[in-house]
């Protein structure tokens, strides 16, 4: 599941597509958006794509986790627009059978989305 919306991200409901009775293991990650940068202060964050493209490249990111860890389940989703403090900008959610997988695909899917 890829989506980039304007709306408030639910990490419950991301989380809900990657669970599953075969996985051992579930992570999610949660960006936010902090009150502070290189020692200035943040209000907002304003995240701005060419939303075809961008579901593309999240989409290449997704199919890239799933053929290293061998996963089936990948959920990322990525707001867009102006974000608030504390408020969720990136979630991306992992379902494996074994943990150490869903943590380093996760860790991963973060890496190459940032």
């Amino acid at each position: 599941m890829i989506e980039l919306t304007r709306n408030t991200l639910d990490p419950e409901k991301v989380t809900a597509k990657v669970r599953r009775d075969t996985n051992g293991a579930v992570v999610t990650f949660l960006g936010t958006t902090r009150d502070n940068f290189e020692g200035k202060t943040v209000l907002t964050l304003e995240y701005e794509a060419f939303e075809e493209m961008a579901v593309k490249k999240l989409e290449e990111v997704r199919q890239e986790l799933m053929a290293e860890f061998g996963l089936e389940q990948v959920a990322i989703s990525h707001r867009i627009g102006t974000v608030g403090i504390g408020e969720i900008s990136l979630v991306v959610a992992i379902g494996s059978p074994h943990r150490k997988d869903a943590f380093f695909a996760c860790h991963k899917a973060v890496d190459r989305i940032k």
